[in-house]
């Protein structure tokens, strides 16, 4: 496996060579999301997609929370402090906004561009961009603690990096996502489960923590090439028409289908063996 950069608010662990577990390591601060640890959460999906090993991500926060959010005086030295001392000019400092608030998006796009399934394991708070990074997972799982909120509208402001654009198509209840967005309304996991934000939530988060490394565990059984066309497909038709889901899955699937992949598989199911695939 290829060298693992060097990140100062998160771990990356590999406890397998299938499996990638990037935890958020600001415990004493309950995870707040700080300017680098968005620098670190981009550079390492990016490193994971670099790796031929690994088919999953399990995503975790270490201590007592997941995240509290974004580190609002990190914020304010790193980035509003800095486009302050830009210019006086009102075109020029949104020029720098706007540079800013991209590398923040695609921070949190990093987990969607993956191109392997992502497991959000959520415990304690999920606070404003925790919502924005957990949104851009694949499945969400969560301990019977977690306390979610879209927490911008109380800051003055409309959530900027993700939650407006994936929270509503993660969820059955437009409504209710509305209300918690205008309301910044603290909710659980139960409330989350019934809506659609989480597929399960477990009495605490070291049973979290083992069931999130089991789905993990299943989900790197499976053809590599598989899971990329899955995640692929299933990314691509949530932002299109039908009709453009399946001209493009066809286009895929015309290389797809050519893979060993295919044959072991197939081959494994009939002997009732387990299939052992190649790296991608």
């Amino acid at each position: 496996m290829e060298s693992v950069p060097t990140f100062k608010a998160i771990e990356l662990e590999f406890p397998q060579p299938e499996i990638a577990v990037i935890s958020l390591n600001r415990p004493k601060k309950h995870n707040a999301m700080n300017w680098v640890m968005f620098e670190d959460l981009k550079t390492a999906f990016e490193h994971i997609n670099s790796l031929r090993d690994v088919r999953v991500v399990v995503l975790k926060g270490n201590g007592k929370s997941f995240t509290s959010g974004l580190d609002i005086m990190d914020a304010n030295n790193n980035i509003t402090g800095k486009v302050g001392e830009y210019s006086e000019d009102v075109g020029r400092k949104a020029i720098l906004w706007h540079k800013m608030l991209k590398i923040l998006q695609d921070s949190m796009t990093a987990a969607e561009k993956c191109r392997m399934p992502v497991i959000a394991a959520i415990h304690g708070h999920c606070v404003g961009a925790g919502l924005d990074l957990s949104s851009a997972c694949d499945i969400r799982l969560a301990s019977k603690c977690a306390k979610f909120t879209i927490k911008e509208v109380d800051i003055g402001l409309a959530a900027d990096i993700g939650t407006l654009q994936r929270f509503p198509k993660v969820i059955g209840n437009d409504a209710w996502g509305r209300e918690l967005a205008f309301t910044a309304r603290v909710f659980g996991a139960e409330e989350a489960l019934e809506n659609g934000l989480i597929s399960h939530y477990y009495e605490n988060k070291e049973t979290l923590f083992d069931e999130a490394l089991k789905l993990a565990q299943v989900i790197a059984s499976k053809s590599p090439v598989a899971l990329v066309g899955y995640k692929e497909g299933l990314n691509f038709s949530r932002d299109h028409t039908i009709e453009d889901g399946l001209k493009h899955v066809r286009t895929v699937n015309t290389a797809l289908l050519q893979s060993e992949d295919n044959m072991i598989a197939a081959m494994a199911l009939l002997s009732k063996e387990i299939p052992k695939f190649s790296k991608l």
